[in-house]
């Protein structure tokens, strides 16, 4: 796991996780100074994984081989989308999962975030998990395969919490598109806490203090008395 992500506990023996993935182009070391700034209890006990994708041709990019999780083909991100490596990294996302659980985080005790194209895989693995998950951060980020989504999602995680959050002034992912996405999500039954913040693609203060509000409120122990 060392070679492929970076990990942080918070704690001698976590009790719970996240799986943070970066967007394109960046690796794992992209969103790991954001941890202290969670404002997350010392006594819960986190397990931060902050993966690298796989480095491939993108075709966006004049096929400049680069991190990703999947190829973009076009500008507007929804035609002829990469289904393959969109299930390629949902795979390896599940594969995260598991190697939690052997470490004593069960699933229901893990949140999938990601930012941009991380935050595709995001809400396009995490919501086909067969197992349920605590909660599902997308940051910045759209549905992808959003027409056919419902063939792929699992009843697993159908009340899964999803926060999703998004720039109003964001030039790479409109927030059309996002507020296309968590649309598209409500229609299909799905729970969804959709934030704006004034900033471009990126994150904002304002951003970070609630996504540490959600990850202690969707990881702290229900008997923790927290």
């Amino acid at each position: 796991m060392a070679d492929d992500a970076i990990v942080i506990d918070t704690a001698p023996t976590p009790r719970c996780g996240v799986i943070w993935m970066h967007g394109l182009g960046a690796d794992g070391s992209d969103f790991e100074p954001i941890v202290p700034h969670l404002g997350l209890p010392p006594t819960l006990g986190v397990r931060f994984m902050f993966p690298h994708a796989p480095v491939q041709p993108v075709t966006i990019n004049g096929g400049m081989r680069m991190r990703a999780w999947y190829d973009i083909r076009t500008p507007d991100f929804t035609t002829r989308e990469d289904a393959q490596g969109l299930a390629a990294s949902a795979a390896a996302l599940g594969g995260w999962i598991e190697t939690f659980a052997a470490d004593g985080i069960p699933s229901e005790r893990v949140v999938v975030a990601g930012f941009s194209q991380g935050g595709a895989i995001a809400l396009h693995g995490g919501l086909a998990h067969t197992q349920p998950l605590a909660g599902i951060l997308a940051l910045s980020t759209y549905l992808p395969l959003a027409d056919t989504f419902e063939r792929h999602a699992h009843a697993s995680n159908r009340s899964t919490p999803i926060f999703m959050a998004h720039g109003t002034g964001d030039p790479v992912i409109s927030i059309a598109l996002a507020e296309s996405s968590r649309s598209r999500l409500e229609q299909m039954g799905y729970a969804v806490d959709f934030r704006t913040y004034p900033m471009a693609h990126s994150v904002a203060p304002e951003e970070i203090r609630d996504i540490g509000l959600f990850l202690k409120h969707r990881l702290t122990p229900a008997d923790s008395g927290a």
